[in-house]
């Protein structure tokens, strides 16, 4: 009897912990819709998805073809400068002259020295790997700190994404080593870091100039925050972070550098378009279309930053003012309100793009979640956002684009902007106090 007894203590704790073990599962069995509904649930969700994303893009690496693009290029462009071109006009690569700024050929020098002069793919793959792991990290941290989007959709915006993945691992294209930067700004800017937040943005700047396309929310944001001469230091950061990286550029031939770095009347090919293959060639082409997308671009910015951004009674003036000097005290900027400027500003610039090239897509694929769910609107049900997710993944994957591709990928946009327009601003309506009142 004494054995059994010491038997049944010997089994007791193991029997607890199957206990709390099955209770643990159940409650999760319970709760899997709060999981994949409640957005306090990111950093779990993300950590899970996080770990398939180190098979999924391992997988990808081993077993589909590398696809020879612009890798070649950037090495043969670098090589120059590494022979001692330093005229901007001079540095070319097979596919054609160096256009970007000088930020990028300090980054692909780097990889030219750690990839064996540009000849060990393998090894290049797996530092992409490293940067895509990286960008969602960045890209998680400020979906946790915003708590707009349920856990459900980050599945699609890193798993079930085939082009991203090309991007990144398969095409070594030269937007996700800008964005990874660009993410890493927003993040110290919702640290409060806005010294170090500008800096990196304009580390970003310095690898591509899509990155611009973010430039008008964030002097939106600066000047809300600090007014014109608060911003100006932060402003200050930027531009001199520029002509530092661009120095050994400027000082042989200052006008070849500037012109092809920031080149922003560049031609493209109609036949690597996504967004326009309905437009006849011609018209695509033509100068007047291009005018006419500029003007929709600044028009539509302003409109978000008078009625949707600007919201505090006062002149849009105003802005310029030292906070403390202002009419309405402001609050101090939510995440929601960083954010949300910044992935507006990007978007409306990708609506109204000249032109649209594959690798364009990691722009603001991440972005897509909290444009789709930030702003809640009843005519806009979980079912209908996947489906326009759907969508623009399913008009970045046709190859080469169709005029139907192209014109489901401007419906979809056209949605997003309206329930931008529509929906709930993060920045709440801010009334002046009379003289009465007080």
């Amino acid at each position: 009897m004494a054995a059994g007894l010491r038997k049944r203590g010997r089994a007791g704790p193991a029997a607890r912990a199957v206990g709390l073990c099955g209770q643990w599962l159940r409650r999760a069995w319970q709760e899997r819709r709060l999981l994949l509904l409640e957005p306090r649930y990111t950093l779990k969700v993300a950590a899970c998805l996080c770990l398939a994303e180190v098979g999924i893009t391992f997988w990808v690496i081993h077993r589909v073809a590398y696809t020879e693009i612009d890798w070649k290029a950037y090495m043969a462009e670098v090589e120059g400068v590494i022979n001692g071109t330093y005229d901007y006009t001079q540095l070319r690569g097979d596919t054609g002259p160096l256009v970007y700024p000088a930020g990028f050929v300090y980054i692909f020098m780097g990889l030219y020295y750690a990839t064996g002069r540009g000849t060990d793919i393998r090894m290049a793959q797996h530092i992409f790997a490293v940067l895509y792991l990286a960008t969602l990290l960045l890209v998680f941290l400020i979906y946790h700190q915003t708590c707009k989007v349920p856990p459900f959709v980050f599945f699609f915006m890193c798993c079930a994404s085939y082009r991203v993945h090309s991007i990144f691992v398969l095409r070594l294209f030269n937007d996700p080593v800008a964005m990874v930067l660009l993410f890493l700004s927003i993040n110290l800017l919702l640290a409060q870091r806005w010294s170090w937040g500008c800096c990196c943005f304009s580390l970003a700047v310095s690898v591509k100039m899509n990155v611009l396309l973010f430039a008008p929310g964030l002097l939106f944001l600066l000047l809300r925050q600090f007014g014109l001469r608060g911003a100006l230091p932060k402003l200050g950061i930027c531009a001199v972070l520029q002509v530092v990286l661009g120095l050994p550029f400027l000082l042989e031939n200052p006008v070849g550098y500037v012109s092809r770095s920031f080149d922003l009347g560049r031609q493209f090919l109609f036949r690597w378009t996504v967004n326009w293959r309905f437009l006849p060639e011609a018209l695509f082409l033509h100068r007047a279309f291009h005018l006419a997308l500029l003007t929709a671009h600044l028009t539509l910015l302003l409109l978000f930053a008078l009625c949707r951004w600007h919201r505090t009674g006062e002149s849009i003036l105003s802005l310029l003012k030292d906070p403390s000097k202002r009419k309405v005290p402001l609050q101090p900027l939510t995440p929601n309100q960083i954010v949300s400027a910044l992935f507006t500003s990007n978007f409306i610039g990708i609506c109204f793009s000249r032109s649209l090239h594959y690798q364009f897509y990691v722009w603001y694929f991440h972005t897509l979640p909290y444009l789709l769910w930030a702003t809640p609107a009843r005519w806009l049900t979980h079912l209908l956002r996947l489906l326009v997710l759907g969508l623009i993944e399913l008009s970045w994957n046709t190859y080469p684009s169709t005029s139907c591709s192209s014109g489901a990928l401007h419906m979809c946009h056209a949605v997003i902007l309206l329930q931008l327009w529509l929906g709930p601003q993060p920045f709440p309506k801010t009334i002046q106090h009379s003289k009465k009142a007080h």
